[in-house]
């Protein structure tokens, strides 16, 4: 049984969206790059600003995280016209290439003058929609599916106005969006009819408003959280103050499970439930399905400390440190053979010889994908002295991939779709593996019964397209 060799072993969101209208002249660029800065966990490909101040509008993005692709020159540059309305991007690609063309926000040209996007989901019609666009002589640009939004609202404002320009765009498209859009007058939220992707309303002190995919974001900015954005819901936000729309009837909502599991933010609140009171619930809830005894309770370096913290907690098993973090590895760190390759899991994270050796530990992680992460922490420990290893997974089996707006495998690359409980225990080399249950983890989220969680059951808010072969 051989575990793929993919070292990038988690699953990554889509994007982040950042916007401000504001009432005051402010420097508004500024504070759109510390929201991308806040919002950096959801997307380092790339990273775009555009702004306004109602009759010029200037635009920056280029590949590479907030920090890479902005300085004070650039932020300088686009500041220079004191604008009024901004929204930025940051971008992790689940559609299209990574190309630079590829980098949002997008903009167009319509007859009510400049219009820009920002789109942090995945639309499951796109490709139709595209082709039908082009078959109507409509040129693209870039090959993300956030481009045939733009293309579609430019379509449907020959016509009519642009609220209800909007309204006919987001109600042909299927998937799932929370979407920014920026006019020389307007700024503009929308989530999807599931709610599947976050998004949030906040206040400045100055009067103005704030979008954003995640609360934490807004404290970066000095801005006082208000509300998240509902399923189906438009906000349209003006000099005449803000006004909601519902465009859709509401549904049950279908926010991703994932969020509180790895994607968010700890400090960020979505729907009423803190990432990390949750986090530390999901633990408890782990000692609860899965009553270990042990010497520590170790985490895997970021994604699992809570949860372990959680566990720990619960079973009055002490929490210590496994593994020390190798903190400057850059985004570009070079592994140019195979076996260097191997190796750059054991630069990144080292085991704490002196605190595992000897002891029997249980070792949680956030999720379990390929398993090859997994597979090399256990190694790496036992390696170091460790006696026995207990894997632990805060999160249920991930036996389905997913089209919503989240980077997965295809399913013959998930160790759980592929493997049973012994075969995945065998393949990893640790002496116990278990896993959260769904109830536990719905549970852990106030047990709130309203995610999508889909990537565990197949059970999805939303009809899965036709997938390539070898998904699911």
């Amino acid at each position: 049984m051989k575990l793929t060799t993919n070292f990038d072993d988690s699953l990554h969101e889509a994007c982040g969206v950042f916007g401000i209208f504001s009432k005051k002249t402010i420097d508004l660029t500024s504070l759109i790059y510390y929201g991308l800065f806040s919002l950096q966990h959801r997307g380092q490909e790339g990273s775009g600003i555009v702004v306004t101040n109602g009759k010029l509008t200037e635009q920056y993005k280029d590949l590479g995280s907030t920090g890479e692709v902005f300085n004070k020159e650039i932020l300088a540059d686009l500041q220079r016209i004191k604008p009024k309305i901004g929204i930025g991007h940051v971008r992790y690609s689940t559609s299209g290439s990574k190309g630079v063309e590829n980098v949002q926000p997008l903009m167009t040209s319509t007859r009510i003058g400049l219009i820009a996007t920002a789109h942090n989901g995945n639309l499951t019609n796109s490709a139709k929609i595209r082709q039908a666009l082009e078959n109507g002589g409509a040129n693209f640009y870039t090959s993300v599916d956030s481009e045939s939004l733009l293309k579609l609202i430019s379509k449907h404002l020959k016509n009519c106005n642009l609220i209800n320009a909007i309204k006919k765009t987001i109600l042909q498209v299927k998937g799932s969006f929370s979407l920014l859009i920026m006019t020389n007058s307007q700024l503009i939220g929308v989530k999807d009819p599931y709610g599947i992707r976050p998004l949030c309303l906040g206040q400045l002190p100055d009067g103005g408003y704030v979008l954003s995919s995640e609360s934490c974001a807004l404290d970066g900015v000095g801005a006082k959280f208000v509300r998240d954005i509902k399923n189906g819901e438009m906000v349209v936000i003006s000099d005449k103050g803000i006004k909601s729309i519902m465009y859709a009837p509401r549904t049950k909502p279908h926010t991703c499970i994932f969020e509180y599991v790895y994607f968010a933010r700890p400090d960020s609140t979505i729907n009423g439930i803190n990432c990390y009171l949750s986090r530390l619930e999901q633990g408890r809830q782990l000692y609860n399905e899965h009553p270990l005894k042990a010497d520590m309770v170790i985490a895997a370096p970021d994604s699992g400390v809570h949860a372990g913290q959680g566990y720990a907690q619960a079973s009055q098993i002490p929490f210590g440190v496994g593994f020390i973090k190798n903190r400057y590895i850059a985004r570009t760190f070079i592994k140019p053979t195979q076996e260097l390759r191997e190796r750059s899991v054991y630069i990144k994270l080292n085991p704490l010889k002196i605190n595992v050796q000897g002891k029997d530990l249980i070792l949680v992680d956030d999720s379990i994908v390929r398993g090859t992460t997994s597979y090399y922490l256990v190694k790496a420990l036992k390696n170091a002295g460790a006696k026995k290893v207990y894997l632990l997974s805060a999160s249920p089996m991930i036996k389905h991939p997913c089209f919503l707006g989240i980077d997965t495998p295809t399913r013959e690359h998930l160790l759980a779709a592929k493997y049973n409980l012994v075969q995945m225990r065998k393949s990893i080399g640790c002496d116990y593996l278990g896993f959260l249950s769904i109830a536990g983890l719905i549970k852990a989220c106030n047990n709130q019964n309203t995610f999508c969680t889909g990537c565990f059951n197949g059970h999805y808010p939303i009809k899965p397209p036709k997938l390539h072969k070898g998904a699911n």
